[in-house]
């Protein structure tokens, strides 16, 4: 999974904005008032750019995480009706005014710029009527983890200059704000009814209290790494005054509202935590879940229709796994087999963090040479591996960290290393590769981000659907790239394709066939190799984030559909390193609109 700091998308649809961060009477003004004229005299881009522009002030840690530095200090209150109302606003102005645009006489680029445009304003819109707003944040995402990775100095937050480190100090300063809001909304959705599940808000109570959070003194927590690490060319005077500013911060402003919103979680608000798994247990839980689904597979797919294409693809999956097996010599049930894989010291090897890391590195030199046959535009963002920051870690799943569109932040593979000795080669490392690095996110997101021909809503975008699905999809190519030629290596990826088939089965049974968190955490257990905390951490996952999990294997299947579609249409014609490049080079988009736009490219061929 990418990690969503470019979301967002995702956070204005789904929390209402709950990464968006501007004080909420600017945010009115800029919402209102915006780039009202610009369309009008340079066109539908200008329509765009003006739109990206009241964007990046309303969102300003997206902003930072595309490398927009302008914005860096700001940290709002997005948890006020003054700022869904001014999202509500902004959104339908500018949803009126592509209307204006006849889409027949667009370019072909422009066309699909539209249809995303719509789709998007419209999405936004529909979500705003929604009440996420009352859960400002659970145990996998939202502002008190962001703050956390953008404030240790080793994230996408910039420290390199003292404005860097003023501008730092502007955010921590607001934090306090949206603690004091987000409260308020928890409070409301107990008085409704819309509250998360009791196992979820037990997550998030050490999430609050971490050792490197809740700290007496400031130079241990997360948040002085930057001092830590300050560049030596500032002057004795600002090093003085910064260390001093930063030990202030943490001691009076970060650490009690850490402390205020833990102790909230754990003496209000888990008392009143629902006992149910599904989102059906809130008021309007099923409408909700019928926004999710479409919301993150971009389709109009049905629960009942995502289920039943889990149990065949969990069906197929099942019996590729039995094979492997058997080719092993393996005596015993797939159950047995899955035990053996999880347990076996020999699948243990790691002593180290490094040579977890330095395994992963060897993935990557393997498939270099093929990479070229598949693909002839390739990224010019740097790539690197790292471990996982320990404050997280425990509670994190490997992910990709987008670099910046200037190549000056690398895109980043970040792999949790709890204890190397712990860490199980079985469990899917090249696969996990191919997904979460290369060819996965970093080749889909640094191509999307580098193309300076699309506009920025589409550079920054993120669809679920497409970005997950070309990620799934290009674990598919492992035996392509000269992997999987180990047969316990090959099991971790049919693994890994059976996490995501099962996913289709346990996220519409949570929220759609009432089935309880440990159902879905059995059913997980008897058709994958994960650990029973494995299963539970995946479970409790797609409680917070309902209807995520879907979008993998939506959007993998549309692609190797839409791929076998050209192999059979074009015959020889077909070129798969074109494919590929026609698929990437526009950006994600949802998937009817990348259907039409694959289509019409076949046509060409």
């Amino acid at each position: 999974m990418k990690r969503l700091v470019l979301a967002g998308l995702v956070a204005a649809a789904l929390t209402t904005a709950c990464n968006q961060t501007k004080t909420t009477e600017t945010a009115t003004t800029d919402a209102a008032g915006a780039g009202s004229a610009a369309d009008s005299t340079s066109g539908l881009n200008g329509l765009f750019g003006s739109f990206w522009e009241t964007q990046s002030r309303l969102d300003p840690l997206a902003a930072t995480a595309q490398g927009d530095n302008r914005y860096n200090n700001r940290l709002p209150n997005d948890q006020t009706r003054a700022f869904r109302d001014s999202l509500r606003t902004f959104y339908g102005d500018y949803l009126a005014r592509l209307g204006k645009f006849d889409r027949t006489q667009l370019s072909d680029n422009d066309k699909i710029s539209y249809d995303i445009f719509k789709y998007e304003m419209e999405q936004r819109l529909a979500g705003l009527k929604l009440n996420t707003w009352m859960i400002p944040t659970q145990q996998f995402w939202g502002l008190p983890i962001t703050m956390g990775q953008y404030g240790s100095g080793e994230g996408v937050q910039p420290f390199k200059t003292v404005q860097d480190y003023d501008n730092w100090l502007g955010r921590v300063r607001s934090f306090t704000v949206w603690t004091d809001s987000a409260i308020a909304n928890f409070r409301q959705g107990m008085q409704a009814g819309v509250v998360l599940p009791r196992a979820l808000v037990v997550k998030m109570l050490p999430q609050m209290r971490g050792k490197d959070i809740a700290v007496t003194d400031p130079t241990k927590s997360l948040f002085y790494g930057p001092i830590t690490r300050m560049p030596k060319d500032f002057s004795d005077a600002d090093k003085t005054r910064l260390t001093a500013a930063y030990k202030q911060a943490i001691s009076t402003g970060l650490v009690p509202a850490y402390k205020k919103m833990g102790d909230f979680l754990e003496k209000e608000y888990l008392p009143k935590a629902r006992a149910t798994s599904g989102i059906t247990g809130v008021p309007g839980g099923a409408e909700l879940y019928k926004y999710y689904v479409g919301y993150w597979t971009t389709t109009t797919k049905t629960p009942a229709e995502i289920y039943q294409t889990g149990l065949a693809e969990v069906a197929r999956i099942r019996g590729e796994m039995e094979r492997v097996k058997n080719e092993t010599g393996f005596k015993g049930d797939l159950k047995a087999f899955f035990s053996y894989l999880k347990t076996d010291k020999k699948f243990m090897p790691y002593k180290s963090a490094n040579e977890v890391l330095d395994a992963f590195r060897n993935i990557q030199k393997t498939i270099d040479p093929n990479l070229k046959k598949m693909f002839g535009r390739t990224p010019k963002t740097p790539f690197e591996i790292r471990q996982t920051e320990a404050f997280r870690a425990a509670s994190a799943s490997a992910e990709y960290n987008q670099g910046s569109p200037d190549g000056s932040r690398p895109g980043v593979f970040y792999i949790p290393i709890v204890d190397a000795a712990t860490f199980n080669t079985t469990s899917g490392m090249e696969s996990l590769f191919l997904h979460e690095a290369i060819p996965g996110h970093h080749y889909q997101i640094s191509l999307q981000q580098e193309n300076n021909d699309l506009p920025k809503f589409r550079r920054f975008a993120w669809y679920g659907a497409m970005g997950e699905g070309w990620a799934l999809y290009s674990e598919s190519l492992g035996k392509e790239l000269g992997l999987y030629t180990d047969p316990y290596q090959y099991m971790g990826a049919l693994g890994d394709e059976m996490h995501r088939a099962v996913r289709l089965v346990v996220d519409t049974g949570l929220h759609f066939r009432n089935m309880s968190r440990e159902e879905a955490i059995k059913y997980m257990m008897d058709n994958e190799a994960i650990s029973e905390e494995g299963a539970v951490a995946e479970i409790e996952r797609y409680m917070a984030i309902p209807g995520q999990a879907l979008s993998y294997k939506t959007g993998a299947l549309k692609i190797q559909e839409l791929r076998a579609k050209y192999e059979k249409q074009l015959g020889s014609k077909f070129s798969l390193s074109n494919f590929h490049d026609e698929l990437l080079k526009d950006g994600v988009m949802p998937l009817a609109v990348l259907e039409k736009k694959m289509d019409d490219w076949a046509a060409k061929q």
